[in-house]
């Protein structure tokens, strides 16, 4: 009997082991930087637009230079800043999902994370969108 009660015990690594919970603690605490990390650039994406264009209206020195949008900056910092309030709720709620999982034994290590494959490819093609565009403007 005991035998199978630490095969059991073993079966279900969060309720005999905190280690596992201070693990996905530590895991949801880095989506929360990595939002916060994305929120901030997109954040400074943003206003870097507008730094571009009060720097040419004072190089200019002529009021009609302020009509000038600030160009896809505006645009991709909002995208940037979006995509962390995402990456947020979508820590909050695999945590949430995960923890549970752990208190029932329904956890199943090694499983790939959907959010961080989907992150990953979403900001590598805001890369290359990025890279061809700088490529492009000159």
């Amino acid at each position: 009997m005991s035998a199978e009660s630490n095969s059991k015990s073993e079966a279900i690594p969060g309720q005999s082991d905190p280690r596992v919970y201070f693990a996905a603690e530590r895991t949801f605490l880095a989506w929360i930087r990595t939002g916060l990390a994305l929120m901030g650039f997109g954040f400074v994406v943003a206003r870097f637009g507008l730094f571009l264009r009060e720097l040419s209206m004072r190089n200019s020195g002529s009021p009609q230079a302020s009509s000038h949008t600030t160009g896809p900056s505006l645009w991709l910092g909002t995208a940037l800043v979006i995509v962390g309030v995402i990456v947020n709720i979508s820590a909050v709620a695999t945590h949430i999902r995960q923890v549970k999982q752990l208190r029932s034994g329904e956890w199943i290590p090694g499983r790939i994370s959907k959010t961080a494959v989907t992150l990953a490819l979403l900001l590598s093609a805001a890369g290359v969108g990025l890279a061809v565009y700088l490529i492009w403007v000159r």
